[in-house]
């Protein structure tokens, strides 16, 4: 079957100003255009379309889709089997944190109880499979599986005081960091203390007697090796993780 732009975009909800303008930066066009000038898009188009909002869905820019769908070794198949389990995770993630609202809820109408441990095992839990989805094949390679395994029984075991202190160490982190990156001096006072910090910080999570200097400086390192963490960190300034892995190397001696 074919369809007309104004019948693609009643059909998909994709408006049809973005639906020329995916036309305009090739990501996608339409099978042909018609003597009168008319946009017409078939199956495969009306497919592409769908891969291309199930990727919107997620966060992902329109360049990488295309990147992506354009590769020689794209599968649909297997892509739309990636899109399943990144949705389940996502289902499982609210699901759990639909359980601790209702059971909060309940609570706070004296229908049961619940005590501190519990209001953040939620949150926990979808740190450590947040970590293991984004790093998990990185970070258990590197320092295997039993110290990573330590680590997320760390996590889950971890009080509600030490949960929130962990929560505020990471944005004392992060602002002293940008503070610490305008001054432009990864050997200065506040660059130091951003990496005692983030010692502090890494300790918590880390399995007890993980940490070493050496370790300490290949995770930052991997900062700037892995573009995830180099959007992270960058976010405060183009530059800002290599800023922070060349304090790092001098926090460590290196």
């Amino acid at each position: 079957m074919e369809y007309t732009i104004n019948k693609l975009a009643a059909l998909s909800g994709v408006s049809t100003r973005t639906l020329r303008y995916y036309d305009e930066i090739n990501l996608l066009k339409p099978a042909r255009t018609a003597s009168n000038g008319y946009r017409i898009y078939g199956r495969h188009e009306v497919d592409l379309l769908q891969q291309i909002l199930f990727y919107r869905a997620f966060g992902m820019p329109l360049e990488e889709i295309r990147n992506i769908l354009y590769a020689p070794d794209f599968d649909r198949k297997q892509a739309l089997e990636n899109h399943l389990h990144a949705l389940q995770h996502q289902k499982d993630q609210i699901e759990r944190l639909i359980q601790n609202v209702t059971k909060t809820i309940r609570t706070l109408k004296g229908e049961e109880k619940m005590n501190d441990k519990e209001k953040f095992e939620g949150f926990k839990q979808n740190l450590i499979e947040n970590n293991e989805a984004a790093y998990g094949a990185e970070i258990r390679s590197t320092y295997g599986s039993d110290a990573v395994d330590a680590s997320n029984q760390k996590i889950k075991g971890m009080s509600k005081e030490q949960w929130q202190y962990a929560e505020r160490l990471s944005e004392q982190i992060n602002q002293t960091l940008k503070e610490a990156f305008e001054l432009g001096n990864p050997a200065g006072d506040l660059a130091q203390r951003v990496c005692e910090m983030h010692r502090e910080w890494l300790c918590i999570y880390w399995k007890e007697g993980m940490y070493s200097k050496e370790a300490h400086c290949a995770l930052a390192d991997s900062y700037v090796a892995d573009e995830r963490f180099t959007a992270y960190y960058d976010r405060f300034g183009k530059g800002c993780t290599r800023f922070l892995r060349d304090a790092i190397r001098i926090y460590c001696g290196a």
